[in-house]
């Protein structure tokens, strides 16, 4: 028995969701510290404002 080639997402159990196509897996990036630096200048910035309101 040959299969033919199939290019629908087999895993997917519902009929509509067979012809989408697979989802696109995200590559790791290298730029992991972008969201440290983003967390310490909005934790800041928060900080300051707070600290000048409160005194």
């Amino acid at each position: 028995m040959t299969r033919r080639l199939v290019l629908t997402n087999e895993a997917a159990r519902h009929p509509f969701r067979r012809t989408l196509p697979p989802p696109v897996i995200a590559a790791p990036s290298g730029r992991d510290d972008q969201d440290v630096k983003l967390f310490v200048l909005s934790f800041a910035a928060f900080f300051t404002c707070f600290y000048s309101f409160i005194f």
